[in-house]
């Protein structure tokens, strides 16, 4: 088992936060890149099992095309390609133009979103739900948000484990090809299946008084040890040497 395990939800939540912030705050190649493979190495440091790096493999195709969007449409006056079509190009000729800058910024904003994918299961991996929302009730938020939060972070499991269901059925129905009709078949299911399982949630939650009292109380308590401190602050130092980078090393613009 990793330190994530055993880190205070606390901090695991301001860790992701500030993360968070940083992916947003960059604009620099060199610091995108480092920032990604460094949640790479998190993520196998954390203990977390490999499958969620599958789901990069499907990105592929929207990375290439976020990639040419911005190299055909972003800022930039370092031209790669200019003019795109040919002046003998019928309608289109000498229109249209690759900027270096635009390129630049495409693999900036898909290193942005492999980070994300790569940072919130860090948090809902290594944390269970009640332990999210009592760090976030000892954060002053207020329990019955903290309650709505959590409950969205358990409908993902959830969600994946009926569209595999719904999968199994289409297969004993001959379905042998997953296209893209085949997942807009599942929504129906999918949205019929939320709506009945929020409406037996709420019915728990009303039988049991949920929200009467303005407070609540917990059967553990929270506390932060040295580890935890010890974590924010290298947490804080990275975050700077990050924005240092960043700013440091000019390559967009």
């Amino acid at each position: 088992m990793s330190v994530f395990y055993i880190l205070d939800a606390r901090t695991k939540l301001f860790f992701v936060l500030l993360l968070t912030l940083l992916i947003f705050f960059i604009n620099n190649l060199i610091t995108a890149v480092c920032l990604t493979l460094s949640f790479i190495i998190i993520r196998f440091t954390a203990g977390i099992p490999p499958k969620g790096f599958q789901y990069l493999k499907n990105l592929t195709l929207l990375a290439v095309f976020i990639i040419f969007i911005q190299t055909l449409f972003g800022p930039g006056e370092t031209f790669i390609l200019k003019p795109l079509f040919p002046e003998s190009f019928p309608f289109f000729g000498g229109a249209g133009s690759l900027k270096w800058e635009g390129f630049i910024l495409g693999i900036v904003i898909v290193c942005r979103l492999i980070a994300l994918i790569l940072l919130l299961p860090i948090l809902t991996l290594t944390t269970e739900p009640y332990q999210i929302e009592m760090g976030l009730c000892a954060l002053g938020v207020n329990y019955r948000a903290s309650f709505v939060i959590t409950a969205a972070i358990n409908l993902i499991p959830s969600f994946k484990e009926e569209a595999l269901l719904i999968m199994d059925a289409q297969k004993l129905r001959g379905m042998r090809k997953f296209g893209i009709k085949s997942y807009i078949t599942m929504l129906v299911p999918l949205m019929l299946g939320a709506m009945r399982k929020a409406q037996t949630s709420s019915i728990v939650m009303d039988s049991r008084a949920f929200g009467v009292y303005k407070t609540r109380t917990w059967l553990e308590k929270p506390k932060m040890k040295s580890l935890d401190f010890f974590f924010i602050t290298a947490s804080v130092v990275f975050f700077v040497i990050m924005m240092f980078i960043n700013f440091t090393f000019k390559t967009l613009y």
